[in-house]
C-alpha cells in the first residue's frame, strides 16, 4: 500500500530542504590558526593552545621510557620483593576466641530457609581465626559442628568455647550444639578419610562443609623456597579438593543434598599488592574455579558448591603481621573502597547464607566480601 503524505509532514519537508539550500549556498568562514580555541567552556583553559610546550604528555604514554615522568609510574600498583611474611609453625599461632553477642535467641523476623537446625556442619581449619568464627555462626544458626585442624587440643578448646559461649548467650536453652574437635592433615588423602569417617561415626551424617584450612606466606617468587610452594598449594588447593570430594561420596551414598563452602580469597582474581605472593594468589584462582566446576559436576546430585572470597581480614594473625610490618595497614585500606578493613565476624552472615537453603538456587557463585576491593 502506497503511505500516504500528509499536508503537515510535506510541508516539515520544504522547510528542512530550504534550510539545507540556504546553509549550502552560505559562505563557509574559516576562522586563522591564531583564533583557534578549546570547546570548553572553563575559563581556565579557554584561552590555552591545544598543545601546552610545557606538558611533556608522550613521556607519560608508551611512547616515553620507563620512569620518564617520574617516579610514580605504577607505584601503587607493583609488589615489593622487600616485603616477606613467612607463615608460623603451628605452636605459634594465636590463639582466637568465640565471638560474643552473636548467638543468642532473638525475636527479630528473618527467614526460617537460613535455619540449619538437624544439621551437622564440618569446618576445616575450624581451630581458630575465620574458621572458627564461621563454625560458630554454623552452631548459632542450629547446627551441630565438628572442628577439624592440625591441633586438635587446640580445635578441641575451641569446641569447648563455642559450646559455653552458646549455652552463656542462650539461657535455658534445652538442648546444647554439639561441637567435636578432629585432627587431620587436609593435604593427606589418608588423613582426610580417616577424619570424616571419625565423623561421621561421631555425628552420623555430614550435611555442610566449609573448607577453611589454609595458609598464605609472603616471598617474591623467585626466592620463594619451592618445598614451602608444595605446602601452601597442598593445604589451599589439595586440602580443599579431598575434603570436598569425600564429603561429596558421602552425600551421594546418603542420596542426600548438602552445600560445600570453599573459603578462597579475593587474590583468587586480583594480584595484592605491594605484597609478593603469587603462588598463593594462583592456589586461590584454583579454589575459586574449583567451586564452579564442582559445582556443575555435581549439581545433578542436589549437592551445591560455592566459594567465598574474603578480602583483608583484621584477624590476630593480620595484626601480628601488622604489628611487623606497620606501613602494610594504610597500603591496604588505602585501596579499599570502604576504607576498611573486615573483621572475622563479617563473614557470618555470608557462610550461614550459603550453607542453608536460603541459597538452593546458589550454586558454582563467588561471593566476595572485600569492602568493594575487587571492582575498582
Amino acid at each position: 500500500m502506497a503511505s500516504i503524505i500528509r499536508p503537515q509532514m510535506l510541508r516539515s519537508a520544504l522547510r528542512a530542504s530550504a534550510t539545507a539550500s540556504r546553509a549550502a549556498t552560505r559562505p563557509v568562514k574559516v576562522a586563522p590558526p591564531c583564533q583557534a580555541r578549546w570547546l570548553s567552556k572553563s575559563s581556565s583553559l579557554r584561552d590555552q593552545p591545544p598543545w601546552d610546550d610545557n606538558t611533556d604528555h608522550d613521556s607519560a604514554s608508551t611512547t616515553g621510557q620507563p620512569g620518564e615522568s617520574g617516579e610514580h609510574e605504577g607505584a601503587l600498583a607493583r609488589t615489593d620483593e622487600s616485603i616477606k611474611v613467612e607463615y608460623p609453625e603451628e605452636e605459634d599461632l594465636p590463639s582466637s576466641m568465640p565471638v560474643q553477642g552473636r548467638g543468642g535467641f532473638h525475636f527479630k523476623r528473618t527467614l526460617a530457609a537460613f535455619s540449619l537446625e538437624g544439621r551437622v556442619g564440618v569446618v576445616t581449619g575450624g581451630a581458630r581465626g575465620l574458621g572458627l568464627v564461621m563454625a560458630q555462626a554454623l552452631v548459632a544458626s542450629g547446627a551441630n559442628v565438628a572442628l577439624v585442624d592440625m591441633n586438635k587440643e587446640e580445635a578441641s578448646r575451641s569446641a569447648e568455647g563455642l559450646v559455653a559461649t552458646f549455652e552463656a548467650e542462650n539461657p535455658g536453652v534445652e538442648h546444647l550444639p554439639k561441637v567435636t574437635a578432629h585432627y587431620c592433615d587436609v593435604s593427606s588423602p589418608t588423613s582426610v578419610n580417616q577424619a570424616i569417617a571419625e565423623i561421621i561415626k561421631e555425628h552420623g551424617q555430614i550435611d555442610n562443609l566449609v573448607t577453611s584450612a589454609g595458609f598464605t606466606e609472603n616471598y617474591d617468587a623467585i626466592s620463594y623456597p619451592h618445598d614451602r610452594i608444595q605446602k601452601l598449594w597442598g593445604v589451599n588447593v589439595d586440602g580443599t579438593y579431598l575434603w570436598s570430594v569425600g564429603v561429596a561420596k558421602h552425600l551421594m551414598e546418603r542420596k542426600a543434598q548438602g552445600s560445600i563452602v570453599m573459603i578462597g580469597s579475593m587474590s583468587g582474581a586480583i594480584v595484592n599488592v605491594p605484597q609478593p605472593q603469587a603462588p598463593y594468589n594462583a592456589a586461590k584462582a584454583a579454589v575459586r574455579h574449583l567451586a564452579a566446576s564442582l559445582a556443575v559436576e555435581w549439581a545433578h546430585a542436589g549437592i551445591r558448591v560455592n566459594c567465598i572470597s574474603p578480602g583483608y581480614m583484621l584477624t590476630a594473625l593480620t595484626k601480628k603481621i601488622l604489628d611487623d610490618n606497620p606501613d602494610l595497614k594504610n597500603k591496604w585500606t588505602s585501596l579499599i573502597p570502604q576504607g576498611k578493613m573486615g573483621r572475622p565476624e563479617d563473614l557470618m552472615g555470608a557462610v550461614t547464607f550459603l550453607s542453608s537453603d536460603a541459597s538452593l538456587y546458589v550454586t558454582g557463585a563467588d561471593l566476595r566480601v572485600d569492602g568493594g576491593y575487587t571492582v575498582t
